[in-house]
């Protein structure tokens, strides 16, 4: 039977490309996981006695070492069974998992994707993030924003920096509307194009795909304002996480 710790090892090398690199001698159970372009550790396996871990039992225990960005989430996590306190690595909130069978696999690939996030580089990061929601303002003054999925449901429209594929995006349209109209995935981005006047420039295009429509006065910036903080669409932003919830509904 295959051992949780050569699963993670499977994982590690199908996902990262990451072999484990044994450094030292005295302990021949050890292994590191780098990242390819800061050589930063995401990860550290060791075999440690269970009495060093204030565990019962006898022999030695496998152990994932992996880092943590958010304290109170490391707080969290150690209360439950099979995470604890990071052994040997106290700082930068490092965590260590039991590998043996206390936390699911499936659990445990998730935290080593985590750790992975928490070392990398901010290429890598930016790479590698989740899908993230914008709100993308666009000017009446320029297209007619109002019926701009008329007649399709993907349409070309100016990449915002950091906007990637599979993001969401919600079209603001600027005074005289001045209202969310639209919910549309990016369904690829980096298109070349080349426009400069006196107001707009742009560089690239993404295509956007229709998702959801809402009614002007559903989310106006009036509303924007007094209930979820946004004092101006000016550019591709963030939204907060009340404001998702609504437009989700």
């Amino acid at each position: 039977m295959t051992s949780i710790r050569e699963q993670v090892y499977a994982y590690v090398k199908k996902k990262y490309k990451a072999k484990p690199e044994y450094l030292w001698s005295r302990f021949p159970g050890y292994a590191v996981f780098r990242h390819a372009d800061n050589r930063k550790w995401f990860g550290l396996i060791m075999d440690v006695p269970y009495e060093k871990l204030d565990l019962p039992g006898e022999g030695l225990a496998d152990i994932l070492n992996i880092k943590v960005e958010d304290p109170f989430y490391a707080d969290m996590l150690v209360q439950q069974e099979g995470f604890l306190r990071g052994y040997h690595l106290t700082k930068g909130n490092w965590i260590s998992i039991l590998l043996d069978g206390t936390v699911p696999l499936e659990q445990v690939c998730r935290m080593i994707d985590e750790g992975y996030l928490a070392t990398a580089s901010k290429k890598e990061k930016q790479k590698n993030r989740p899908p993230k929601e914008w709100l993308v303002p666009a000017n009446p003054a320029y297209y007619d924003i109002e019926h701009a999925f008329d007649e399709q449901k993907e349409i070309d429209w100016k990449q915002g920096k950091g906007i990637r594929k599979g993001d969401t995006v919600y079209l603001y349209a600027a005074a005289p509307v001045s209202a969310i109209l639209y919910k549309c995935k990016v369904t690829q981005t980096d298109i070349p194009f080349s426009y400069e006047d006196k107001n707009p420039t742009i560089s690239a295009l993404m295509k956007v795909r229709l998702q959801k429509r809402y009614a002007p006065k559903k989310f106006p910036f009036s509303v924007l304002k007094e209930t979820y903080g946004i004092g101006a669409v000016r550019g591709p932003r963030g939204i907060p996480g009340a404001l998702s919830a609504a437009l989700k509904k």
